[in-house]
């Protein structure tokens, strides 16, 4: 296992830093800086001072050299948006971000799993079928309109929960622990409900068709005929194996979730990675597009590397290969 780990953490290594490479290129070819502002009040000399400052008048393998080198030591750059170092708008914006992603796939996962379980042994009934169509349906919409959909339902039409941000920036510092905590509450459902919807229709979908497929098998109708009743059946030998691709899925939704982050926080003005990187587009802050880049990489990487770790420890053939 410890070479398992080993030969996974140095493939890690190359894949982020050739990510690195083609961020940072691609930002700095894009025509402009993140200084050439159109119709600015800002006078030219104080736009080249700028640039000079942060090392934009220096040649792009120059600025390449150096950005590595300082992301080699943990240094991130400076975001000029933020007026602070890189590293403290991400201390500040990722822990929201996993608060939201993390509760997320938690919930998703416990729901998808129990869902699709359930329209894979009653697929005649209507109620499975109904569940079924369902799920494909929330599976099929984009999460943007998802997130404005129930953005309009329950913060405009039916107003019973605030339209967005992450507390009441008026009340919040003079509530009362409890009162404020259910006022993060209120501000985190609309989010995470918009989240949790989308993944765990997905989560079903992947796991009615793994249990589908293994229904059949010949080890099941083993245990049948040693006369298991079917939740046993099911629960100790058909979901047992049924359950390895959603370790690969579970792997996969973690990373993925920054990107759907990026619409819904920007639909509910939630203060974390996702509007981060939206207002770091819009101003071409370098730095912090550049960070967003290698924390999405990162996350990529470790949502893969715990996959294989675990697949390793349920599949030992995975070990072998």
């Amino acid at each position: 296992m410890r070479r398992f780990v080993a030969v996974r953490l140095v493939h890690a290594i190359v894949v982020l830093f050739l990510v690195t490479t083609i961020a940072f290129f691609l930002v700095h070819l894009a025509p402009g800086d993140p200084f050439s502002f159109e119709n600015s009040r800002v006078s030219g000399a104080i736009r080249d001072q700028w640039r000079r400052q942060f090392g934009y008048d220096r040649p792009l393998l120059e600025q390449y050299v150096r950005y590595v080198g300082s992301v080699a030591q943990g240094k991130l750059g400076y975001s000029h948006s933020q007026h602070m170092p890189v590293s403290r708008v991400l201390a500040t914006t990722f822990p929201r971000t996993l608060l939201l992603m993390g509760l997320a796939l938690a919930i998703s996962f416990a729901l998808g799993i129990r869902l699709g379980v359930y329209e894979a042994t009653h697929w005649r009934s209507r109620k499975a079928r109904a569940t079924n169509s369902a799920s494909l349906l929330v599976y099929s919409l984009p999460d943007f309109w998802l997130a404005l959909m129930l953005l309009l339902a329950f913060a405009y039409w039916i107003p019973v929960l605030p339209a967005g941000g992450m507390v009441d920036d008026v009340l919040h510092p003079y509530m009362s622990t409890g009162a404020a905590l259910w006022d993060r509450i209120r501000h985190l459902t609309l989010p995470l409900l918009t989240l949790t919807l989308l993944i765990t229709a997905m989560i079903a979908r992947y796991q009615r068709a793994a249990l589908l497929e293994v229904l059949p098998s010949d080890y099941v109708r083993t245990a049948r005929a040693k006369g298991l009743d079917e939740r046993s059946v099911v629960s100790r030998h058909a979901l047992r194996n049924a359950l390895l691709p959603m370790i690969t899925l579970a792997g996969l939704a973690f990373p993925a979730l920054l990107g759907g982050a990026v619409f819904v926080e920007r639909v509910f003005s939630w203060p974390g990675m996702g509007m981060m990187v939206a207002t770091a587009i819009f101003v071409r802050d370098y730095p912090l597009i550049l960070a967003s880049v290698i924390v999405g990489a990162l996350m990529v990487i470790l949502g893969n590397l715990l996959a294989d770790i675990a697949y390793g420890l349920a599949d030992p053939r995975v070990r072998v290969r």
